[in-house]
């Protein structure tokens, strides 16, 4: 299955929630959710009148493919991601969301060098970052502790990156896993993320009941 082109604001309306794909345009009043709240499609109007309860399946459904959305990963990958937090010691859902966070898109997404974590990919993809001094393109790339994410030198002098370290004010604070110089646009991973790091509404335990049926 191919990723996603259309338009990001019905995958919002489909969740019945905001889940700020295209950042401060969220907050802004051309959030097409703030307009249309009920789910996309020729009888959605309707169809939020017309729903019943919700069975276990379709909420464990509708939180996975919320998640997925989030971050912008494929379903093949996303169940990679799955069974890897299996394997970890600990709590699954936590594991699982640590992982997602450690990608390096979401960690320059975090750093505050990009507007939402679809913009973070696409910079990423298009190799303005280095990872601990060697140029990385791949976004699912994972970040380990201990490892410094920066803008490569040859993009420091673009005019995105240089009005980014200019309008330091009123930016959001770096999480408590990550360290962030905004003078030398780079950061460093200081811990793996936790889930109280994460404040997003995420119910992963429905996660781990949906990949467990």
């Amino acid at each position: 299955m191919a990723r996603y082109s259309g338009p990001v604001c019905k995958l919002c309306r489909r969740e019945g929630e905001k889940l700020f794909l295209k950042g401060s345009r969220c907050l802004s009043p051309k959030c097409s959710f703030e307009r249309r709240s009920y789910p996309p499609g020729q009888h959605g109007r309707d169809a939020q009148f017309r729903r019943g309860r919700a069975s276990n399946y379709d909420l464990q459904l509708r939180e996975k493919q919320k998640v997925r959305r989030i971050y912008g990963v494929l379903e093949r990958q996303f169940r990679r991601y799955f069974g890897q937090a299996l394997r970890r010691p600990g709590l699954t859902g936590s594991n699982l969301l640590s992982i997602l966070e450690s990608r390096l898109d979401n960690v320059v997404f975090r750093m505050g060098l990009a507007e939402s974590r679809s913009h973070a990919r696409q910079l990423v993809i298009h190799g303005h970052f280095i990872v601990d001094g060697r140029r990385t393109n791949i976004a699912s790339y994972l970040v380990d502790p201990g490892q410094v994410v920066a803008v490569r030198d040859e993009s420091r002098n673009r005019p995105y990156f240089r009005e980014l370290r200019q309008a330091t004010e009123g930016r959001a604070p770096a999480p408590e896993w990550l360290e962030f110089d905004s003078n030398k646009l780079e950061g460093k991973v200081i811990r793996a993320p936790q889930r109280s790091d994460i404040d997003m509404t995420i119910n992963e335990q429905l996660i781990v009941e949906y990949y467990s049926r």
